[in-house]
């Protein structure tokens, strides 16, 4: 797998509380120059960076995040002004209190309102699998399966750890009914990043992939200098 078959597949991702206007419009410029699939930005940014970028990348923001225990007519709300401001993506978190309480019907209801605020835009579903038993992911797999949300997610990036090989692989196993994976947090190399798409990943959430790229571009191009 080359180098760009990964890029492809990334959402070049900036989501730290202390993101500038001006970080954010780095990481845009980054997106376009590498070809990113998006960019994963705050909600806050979104009006803005469509207003500047306009079709020329597309933009994921994220909803009840990282906690996910907002009640679903906020996040119902959220997702609906983020696309209004021009998301084209969204990746919600769920109520991971309502999956240890095993109230499932909840957590599926939840997921299919947000989906009817994405007006046909994808969604995906973060289930922060550092928090959950093995079982429980399963049931996420058969409960984003019956939804209808277009992805699975690992992880946050903000709570213990992020992706994992072994997760992605369970994902794999039982996920259904088409819908897509995405890994995220703490994928920190190209090695990695093709690693997690051949176990099964079709989308990879990263801060780091396209700083890797741009660091290697950099000393090749030291390199040929020397010459």
């Amino acid at each position: 797998m080359n180098v760009q078959e990964i890029l492809s597949v990334v959402d070049h991702t900036l989501l730290g509380v202390s993101a500038t206007s001006r970080e954010i419009e780095a990481l845009c410029d980054d997106a376009i120059k590498y070809s990113t699939a998006t960019v994963c930005i705050p909600p806050a940014f979104v009006k803005e960076v469509k207003q500047k970028y306009n079709e020329s990348l597309k933009i994921c923001t994220v909803i009840g995040f990282p906690n996910g225990y907002n009640t679903t007519a906020t996040k119902c709300f959220e997702t609906a002004e983020a696309i209004k401001n021009g998301a084209d993506e969204i990746d919600m978190v769920i109520n991971i209190g309502w999956l240890k309480d095993k109230k499932y019907y909840l957590i599926l209801n939840e997921i299919n309102r947000i989906k009817e605020n994405c007006f046909g835009k994808p969604l995906k579903v973060i289930i922060e699998t550092c928090l959950l038993t093995d079982d429980e992911k399963i049931k996420m797999c058969e409960i984003v399966s019956r939804s209808n949300a277009d992805f699975i997610k690992t992880s946050t990036g903000f709570s213990t750890a992020g992706a994992t090989f072994y997760d992605i692989e369970l994902f794999k196993k039982h996920i259904k009914n088409g819908k897509f994976i995405k890994a995220a947090g703490g994928i920190s190399s190209l090695a990695d990043a093709e690693q997690f798409i051949s176990l099964g990943a079709n989308r990879l959430g990263t801060s780091r992939i396209v700083k890797i790229v741009k660091e290697k571009n950099n000393e090749q191009t030291i390199s040929d200098s020397a010459y």
